[in-house]
């Protein structure tokens, strides 16, 4: 395997680990940032407030993302795998 084949695994992998990730933690984000705004304009600093939304809402945000999650997966490591068989 030549070494720009090797840069381009790595920077396809790379690329499914923002697809993969990217939407559980831009929720997240959005969750804590609106939350935190909200707590900063009332001045309430309940660490619950923080947590339990945002929890909530990753783990619907996980049920909902799940199949383009567990696709973008599969159309991956079958390209790997092919790769793999075709090159050896």
């Amino acid at each position: 395997m030549e070494f720009d084949a090797n840069v381009e695994h790595l920077r396809l992998a790379f690329w499914q680990i923002i697809l993969t990730a990217g939407p559980i933690l831009g929720t997240a984000l959005a969750v804590g940032l609106t939350i935190g705004i909200l707590q900063a304009a009332t001045s309430i600093n309940e660490m619950t407030l923080s947590f339990v939304p945002k929890l909530v809402l990753v783990l619907l945000a996980l049920a909902l993302f799940s199949p383009f999650i567990m696709g973008t997966m599969v159309d991956y490591f079958e390209y790997i795998f092919e790769t793999i068989r075709g090159t050896y």
